[in-house]
């Protein structure tokens, strides 16, 4: 059983800065990714950031340019956002992909707002 703690959501006002963070713990071995994805009110659950066990990453157009996906280790993945806008507001969830296989964390709201 895999399990994702996320931390580091908040408020904040827009063009400002918020780093959140997901430990993994659990059975994690082999080759698997870890991601961020968001969901706003009313809209369905968006990818956001990939990044591989190779440390390959990717970004949805919408962050690309402004949030960064990092590890600070094989099983710790954080996002470092910036230029935050009202529209970024959403809860934040980490994923773990092993095997075909999702696991999620918690979620942790991020709200943008003067």
């Amino acid at each position: 059983q895999v399990r994702l703690v996320e931390s580091g959501g908040g408020l904040v006002q827009p063009g400002g800065s918020l780093r959140l963070s997901c430990a993994a713990s659990g059975r994690i071995f082999g080759i698997y990714s870890m991601a961020w994805y968001r969901q706003a009110p009313g809209k369905q659950r968006e990818l956001v950031a990939t990044i591989t066990s190779s440390g390959n990453t990717n970004y949805a157009d919408s962050v690309r340019g402004r949030f960064t996906i990092s590890r600070d280790s094989a099983k710790t993945v954080n996002l470092q956002m910036n230029s935050l806008k009202p529209e970024d507001t959403a809860v934040y969830y980490c994923n773990l992909r092993m095997g075909g296989l999702d696991s999620w964390g918690q979620g942790t709201q991020v709200t943008v707002s003067s």
